[in-house]
């Protein structure tokens, strides 16, 4: 006669907890997966660049006016605004492209801390575009000296204004990519997201002017005036009847935006469903 051995409970093993380098590390596999990112990238650096070739071989003033640093012949709106809009766009992707396809939900389910999936793709965001900026204003920067060198016009990084200049230009991917990211974590729509950003970065800023005290405080709190202001290597002229921006409100400007847009979006992702 046989018995029955007892077998003794079984305890479940707990998953380890996703570290935030892991979710790291999978935003940036998602990130780097699609197709159309590196090509994307690739052509706004080139436009970018050639929007600065153009802007410098066109203006016959740097050719004959005293030895200085011409900012808007290095760094033209025309490539400028046009990377602020593609940044933003692509940040505002890497969130709207998971709620429409659904992924949204596989990733919560398997990272129940929501917060850390936003902080995670905000890093990563943060990270790629700030090498794209990067290259995009150092690139501006030695093409138009490398032009203006031809007619004894170049200045080096070390001239007043010029390095300035090209951190506030580099860093203006991130910040608008950021903005773009919190947004659609807002909105979840991508349509809604992308006519947002464009209205906020690019538009809204012509609707305001520096003739009047409230409208220029309006203006200089938006990203693309802090951007013109950080540019500029001139001083604003004291008999000017308009009201300038300072270069320290518009670093602030530049801190603001990104950290306010991302830390709603972890405010909003903790207290909503998917």
């Amino acid at each position: 006669m046989t018995t029955l051995a007892s077998v003794p409970p079984t305890t479940p093993v707990a998953a380890p907890t996703a570290r935030f380098r892991d979710l790291f590390a999978s935003e940036w596999i998602k990130m780097r997966s699609l197709r159309s990112t590196p090509w994307t990238i690739a052509l706004t650096v080139l436009f970018v660049i050639g929007s600065t070739a153009v802007a410098t071989l066109t203006d016959k003033a740097a050719r004959s006016g005293p030895t200085d640093f011409l900012p808007y012949d290095a760094y033209p709106a025309a490539g400028y605004w046009t990377l602020m809009l593609v940044a933003s766009s692509m940040g505002a992707l890497t969130v709207v492209s998971e709620y429409s396809s659904g992924l949204i939900r596989t990733t919560t389910v398997a990272v129940p801390a929501r917060s850390s999936v936003v902080l995670a793709k905000a890093a990563v965001t943060a990270a790629l575009w700030t090498a794209v900026g990067t290259v995009a204003s150092t690139g501006s920067f030695m093409v138009s000296q490398a032009i203006l060198d031809g007619h004894h016009a170049g200045v080096p990084i070390t001239h007043p204004g010029v390095f300035r200049a090209l951190v506030a230009s580099a860093f203006l991917a991130p910040v608008c990519a950021l903005v773009g990211l919190g947004l659609g974590v807002l909105l979840r729509h991508a349509a809604g997201t992308m006519v947002t950003s464009v209205f906020t970065l690019l538009m809204l800023p012509t609707m305001f002017s520096e003739s009047n005290r409230w409208s220029a405080d309006i203006k200089h709190a938006l990203v693309s005036a802090a951007w013109n202001r950080l540019v500029q290597t001139w001083e604003p002229d004291p008999g000017s009847l308009g009201y300038t921006a300072t270069v320290p409100g518009s670093w602030i400007v530049y801190t603001l935006w990104p950290l306010i847009t991302v830390a709603l979006a972890v405010l909003v992702v903790r207290r909503r469903d998917v």
